[in-house]
């Protein structure tokens, strides 16, 4: 019995060639990859970056970014003999977008004047911000004797902000029957209301004082029975020092071996009270043995004749400090 197809077109016989089976050991090839296309209208990355960070941005800190991008594109075309110039020109076109100095902040001032800083700063409101060396001015008020460091930074687009770090007095130095203040490291400190600091304070006297004067008080500070007892330290010769004590003793110390000196004095103190005696001189510059010699005893003038004697000032006394 035969089957019966049904009606319909015929179709043509199929003119595709046969697929050919690779060769045995050859790996077959596969088809070439089709591109990707971007799709059209999308943003790259690095423009998605910047309209991010540009809305982050206020208007202030983009305008000192454009003004950066303007400087450093300025600044490359100049010529080397030229770049002297290049801060002034600099200035000069960066102020034309409002790039100039409304306020100068100035933090740490206790001593020094303000008048002072702002002169040493040498920038007026009005002026350009960028048209200035910052370290040609931290240089300037670095010569103000009060101070001992500072910063300047500008905080564009319109603000100057200055930090001082002023010295500390350490100690009060008489020298040729003037009193004057000294930081730790012996430079001068010109300040007239000396008296202030004279109870707070040690004083020191001599030639070459202040230089050695941060060793020997910090070995004091250790030794505070008698750092209380301290009227001055002097230094003699340059070498080494003495101590005037408040009962009108003088301790005598060696040269290069104050803290043992010192740590046999206070001793002594807590031992026998040594500093609370009527001493002229306790004498601790030989290791092995110490040196006392007492006050001498206080004349009766009636028994002189009615005529008081008595040693003349010696040489270079020292002088209480500043009241």
């Amino acid at each position: 019995m035969s089957r019966v197809r049904p009606p319909g077109p015929s179709l043509p016989p199929s003119r595709m060639p046969p697929p050919r089976m690779p060769a045995p050991g050859v790996p077959p090839r596969m088809p070439p990859r089709m591109p990707v296309s971007r799709m059209p209208g999308r943003p790259g990355l690095l423009r998605l970056l910047w309209k991010r960070r540009r809305g982050l941005m206020g208007p202030g800190l983009s305008l000192a970014l454009l003004a950066a991008v303007g400087v450093a594109g300025f600044a490359a075309l100049q010529p080397v003999s030229r770049t002297g110039n290049v801060r002034e020109r600099l200035g000069d076109v960066t102020a034309q977008l409002g790039m100039r100095v409304q306020d100068v902040a100035i933090d740490g001032l206790n001593k020094t004047p303000e008048p002072l800083v702002r002169a040493a700063l040498g920038v007026h409101r009005g002026d350009p911000i960028l048209g200035f060396s910052l370290a040609e001015a931290r240089a300037r008020i670095e010569t103000i004797n009060w101070v001992e460091s500072a910063t300047v930074e500008r905080r564009l687009p319109t603000t100057i902000v200055v930090h001082l770090t002023e010295r500390r007095p350490f100690a009060v130095w008489q020298h040729e029957g003037r009193f004057v203040l000294i930081d730790r490291n012996g430079e001068v400190m010109t300040d007239p209301d000396v008296a202030s600091f004279a109870s707070q304070i040690p004083l020191v006297v001599g030639t070459g004082a202040p230089v050695a004067a941060a060793a020997l008080i910090d070995t004091l500070a250790r030794y505070p029975q008698i750092m209380s007892h301290l009227q001055a330290a002097v230094r003699v010769g340059e070498r080494r020092w003495n101590l005037r004590m408040n009962n009108g003793a003088d301790v005598l110390l060696p040269e290069g071996a104050e803290t043992p000196a010192l740590a046999k004095l206070m001793e002594l103190q807590s031992t026998y009270a040594l500093l609370d005696r009527p001493l002229q001189v306790v004498d601790l510059r030989l290791a092995d043995r110490l040196v006392v010699r007492p006050q001498p005893e206080k004349t009766d003038p009636k028994e002189m004749g009615g005529k008081e004697t008595g040693k003349p000032a010696e040489a270079g006394k020292t002088a209480r400090k500043p009241t």
